[in-house]
């Protein structure tokens, strides 16, 4: 299986930054439309933002504006550069393949008081 491997979380206040990174092992990474996703505490796994294999951009509405995801295909690496945090950003953050069945990493922890 693809694994993923997400770093770059941590504690910011509200209005700061972080950039999270995720590096993608055994796969074939320049093929896959990739996403950010996040989980809160009781809440469903989402979908914050997406890339496609063309670079392609999509974004969830809370993330419009102040989130942008990019890849380097010759690392196998995706990005979320988060600006303007919020509270409601508070998340485990994680990133995966669009539509596709796949385990997934363990995540970052993204926390921004209120």
């Amino acid at each position: 299986q693809v694994q993923f491997v997400e770093s770059g979380g941590g504690l910011v206040q509200p209005g700061g930054s972080l950039r999270l990174s995720c590096v993608v092992s055994r796969g074939f990474f320049g093929i896959y439309n990739m996403g950010w996703y996040r989980q809160a505490p009781g809440n469903q796994r989402e979908l914050v933002a997406s890339i496609t294999v063309t670079d392609n951009t999509n974004y969830a509405d809370s993330a419009k504006g102040r989130f942008t995801i990019s890849r380097d295909n010759a690392k196998k690496i995706v990005y979320l550069q988060m600006n303007d945090l919020k509270p409601e950003a508070t998340a485990v953050y994680y990133c995966h393949i669009l539509a596709r069945n796949n385990g997934w990493g363990q995540g970052t922890q993204v926390s921004v008081p209120s």
